[in-house]
């Protein structure tokens, strides 16, 4: 019965203390815990679970329970604290709360007093200052009244003033009066409402309205549009009348402006009718000089009569060139068949001077209104191509080198009359276009026909291979029509002046560069066996003569500076060109032909002391070395390569002295080409004796030195060679010697053998392995083990090239290398 009891009473105390999921939040805020009991969610089950997981840990129940009940104890300590402490909360909040409602009835009760008295404090100043405000009133309104009769009564005097000199056209007085008259009724918006204003107001605008007819009409009087000028000079009556016209509606003075330019250049008309002999483009100078004489004439007699502010002798000016525009489009489309290229340029000259004589005299600011839209100048460069001044004809000028190098010159103010009347032009450049075009096909032409006739360049051993003078001919045309196209249109003319530059870039690179470079023949004679073996030196004949190898060079050079003008060139038409087109400038092409010249001439320097030494290493292929019976200094084959090499490279380096880098490039090929190819022929070199590998270790060594000295073989001034190119000499080279040093080592015990040949050459390769033992001369059934042995032993492949080149390098001589070996080094010391 009372484990019963027991168990309803822990329900209903579970039921009781189930908390809802916000309270138990809040209390997990206030108090954070980590102990299991203060868990909402806790299981006794699992919690004695947790305390004893196995039947062994119930050896120290006891002590868990004694902690549980201190525990227990504790917690009920702190509750009866906390309940006792609560005892008396309700008794002292209450009394708070009746103080402090107490404090705020007081509170209350003096606001309460403070607005009482703020509000009897406004009522005495207001009865205070009621008299005053009314005096202020009475006073504002009175001198507004009296402004206003003032204004109205000169508005009403100035009104009547204005018709009667109008009537009497006083313009002067009327000037001043209208002004003041304006001024004045804008102070009466406001009171449009009542009759006698408006009356006034639209009095005003009549007589406005009047004043402009009866200025027009003068006008038209003075400078009627039938007839002839109204001799003399202008009146003072027009003058003031001008006056009146800039406070009138702007439309009176537009249609002053628009009558007094038309009559004036009523006479250029006649004079220059599409009919006329001085009408065509020939006589173009005459339409330039009858407009100067206007303008000096119109200075002279009107000059004082309009207003400074009208720019009236620039809109004569403006007017006659839109004139003159339209005029020479309508007479060059009716004659165009007539137009030739030279007539042109001559009438395109003409009148890009007078844009200029306009452009000092005139600032320009009248063509804001929308009748011209002004030119974008091209931004300055320190490209050699733009002159400020006019390119003088092509045979007398001359390109430099340095030339590419000048300072820039200082930028010619904007012209803003630049176009106003060359844009006529612009549909007729096609014939300048064609022109140009004939022109350079004809210059390639002389070109081609001048190299033949000249023959070669002549060896130059100073100043680097010589730049041919057609290349700066070429140039030096392209910058004279760049300039003068660019003077007369920075549209679809320049593009297709862009085109034509392409299309003879091609050909001056293909006919007098890449087609007058010496074509490969193979050579019906060369060396012998014989010949090398009895050492007869200078009986080689390089398969270029030395004029042919000039060549190359100078055509090599050419290219190169054809390369860095192209692409100066394609920058300075980028600059010419409108913003919107210069997308469609491209001169890439062309600049990968020159490097396509380029390449090519390389390869043929190349390729021509490849083939000379062709043979001898042939020769050292053939000789018998397991017959060699001593050491000595090095084979006939060495001092041929070596007197090729000492032939060949001196003139191409003297000829490319101004072309370093490329210089670089043809002995780095060189390399690539020749080390490989004398690995080759040393694989060939078998059966080998030991002293015949002792021979070769020493020929290889030497042909070592010597590509190593070779981009300053045969030169006074010694310069380093350039890292990339040692690099590749020296990891070349090495390999050779160390195939030889492998060929030299024992080849028992073969464990041995292999793993030196693994250290040495770091060759996973079997066919070179395969190489290594025939040169040795060991026969097929010995190769056969040696082979197996190798793939078994093969190590893991390296990382990457570099670790096997360094490996190869720094490998040390095996210890079981032969004792001729280490005589053979100190041999070649000596001989150092």
């Amino acid at each position: 019965m009372m484990e019963e009891e027991e168990l309803e009473f822990a329900e209903e105390l579970e039921a009781v203390l189930q908390l809802t999921p916000d309270v138990q939040l809040a209390i997990e805020q206030v108090f954070p815990s980590q102990d299991p009991l203060d868990r909402a969610d806790f299981n006794a089950v699992e919690y004695i679970n947790t305390l004893f997981p196995t039947e062994q840990s119930l050896a120290n129940i006891d002590e868990v329970v004694n902690k549980i009940r201190l525990k227990i104890r504790r917690l009920d300590d702190n509750i009866r604290t906390v309940v006792r402490g609560q005892t008396n909360v309700g008794q002292d909040g209450r009394q708070a709360l009746e103080e402090a409602q107490k404090a705020i009835q007081q509170l209350f009760s003096k606001i309460k007093d403070i607005k009482d008295k703020a509000e009897k404090s406004e009522q005495m100043v207001k009865e205070i200052t009621r008299d005053i405000k009314q005096l202020d009133h009475a006073k504002r309104h009175l001198t507004t009244s009296i402004t206003t009769l003032n204004h109205l009564h000169m508005l009403a005097g100035g009104v009547d003033s204005l018709e009667a000199m109008t009537r009497r056209r006083q313009y002067g007085e009327v000037a001043n009066l209208l002004q003041g008259v304006m001024n004045v009724l804008e102070h009466f918006h406001k009171y449009m409402g009542i009759p006698q204003i408006r009356q006034l107001s639209e009095r005003v605008k009549a007589a406005q309205t009047e004043l402009g007819q009866q200025i027009l009409a003068d006008f038209e009087e003075a400078f009627p549009s039938q007839g002839t000028k109204r001799p003399g000079g202008p009146s003072n009556v027009l003058r003031d009348a001008c006056l009146v016209a800039n406070i009138l509606d702007s439309r009176i003075k537009q249609e002053i402006i628009k009558k007094f330019i038309k009559q004036h250049l009523s006479e250029y008309l006649v004079l220059f009718q599409e009919n006329q002999d001085v009408a065509w483009l020939d006589k173009i100078d005459r339409r330039y000089a009858w407009i100067k004489r206007q303008l000096v004439d119109y200075e002279e007699k009107y000059g004082r009569m309009f207003p400074r502010e009208w720019y009236m002798t620039e809109r004569v000016a403006v007017e006659f060139c839109h004139i003159t525009r339209t005029e020479l489009a309508k007479i060059m489309r009716t004659r165009a068949k007539e137009i030739e290229v030279k007539l042109l340029l001559f009438a395109i000259q003409r009148t890009t001077n007078f844009e200029g004589f306009l452009a000092k005299r005139f600032s320009g600011c009248t063509l804001t209104d929308g009748t011209l839209k002004k030119l974008e100048s091209p931004p300055l460069s320190t490209n050699p191509f733009l002159e400020d001044e006019p390119a003088p004809e092509i045979e007398e000028l001359v390109i430099e080198k340095g030339d590419l190098d000048q300072p820039k010159k200082p930028k010619a103010p904007d012209n803003p009359f630049h176009g106003i009347v060359s844009k006529c032009f612009e549909p007729h450049l096609y014939v300048y276009i064609e022109s140009q075009d004939k022109n350079l096909g004809e210059l390639i032409d002389r070109f081609v026909v001048d190299f033949k006739a000249q023959g070669p360049p002549k060896p130059n051993t100073d100043e680097g291979g010589a730049v041919l003078p057609s290349c700066a001919d070429l140039f030096v045309y392209y910058k004279k029509c760049m300039v003068q196209c660019s003077q007369l249109s920075t549209g679809e003319p320049m593009i297709a002046l862009t085109t034509i530059f392409q299309k003879y870039l091609r050909e001056y690179a293909w006919k007098i560069l890449s087609g007058n470079l010496p074509k490969t023949t193979s050579s019906s004679g060369g060396l012998t066996i014989s010949s090398l073996l009895k050492e007869k030196e200078g009986s080689e004949v390089a398969k270029f003569t030395l004029e042919e190898l000039c060549l190359i060079c100078s055509i090599l050079s050419t290219a190169e500076y054809c390369l860095a003008t192209t692409q100066q060139l394609e920058e300075k038409l980028k600059e010419k060109v409108d913003v919107s087109l210069i997308e469609r400038i491209n001169l890439t092409g062309e600049m990968d032909t020159f490097s396509t010249v380029i390449s090519s001439s390389i390869q043929l320097l190349v390729q021509d002391l490849d083939a000379a030494c062709d043979p001898a290493l042939t020769a050292m292929s053939k000789m018998q070395w397991q017959n060699v019976e001593h050491v000595g200094d090095q084979s006939p084959y060495v001092t041929s390569v070596i007197l090729h090499i000492k032939q060949n490279v001196p003139i191409i380096r003297d000829n490319l002295a101004s072309t370093r880098k490329y210089f670089t490039q043809f002995c780095i090929k060189f390399a690539n080409s020749f080390i490989p190819k004398f690995i080759t022929h040393l694989f060939k070199c078998k059966p080998i004796s030991m002293v015949g590998a002792e021979q070769l270790l020493l020929d290889t060594h030497s042909l070592k030195m010597v590509l190593l000295d070779l981009p300053s073989i045969g030169s006074q001034v010694v310069r380093k060679a350039p890292a990339s190119y040692t690099k590749i000499v020296v990891k070349g080279m090495t390999r050779a010697e160390m195939i030889l040093k492998v060929v030299m080592a024992p080849h028992e015990p073969l464990v041995v053998f292999v793993d030196n040949y693994i250290k040495l050459l770091s060759d996973c390769n079997t066919e070179t392995f395969q190489k290594i033992l025939d040169m040795k001369g060991l026969k097929r059934s010995e190769q056969s083990s040696m082979l197996d042995l190798f793939r078994q032993r093969l190590p893991t492949p390296p990382a990457g090239p570099e670790g096997s080149s360094s490996l190869s390098l720094l490998a040390p001589t095996p210890e079981q290398e032969s004792s001729r070996i280490r005589k053979l080094e100190k041999l070649i010391k000596k001989r150092l």
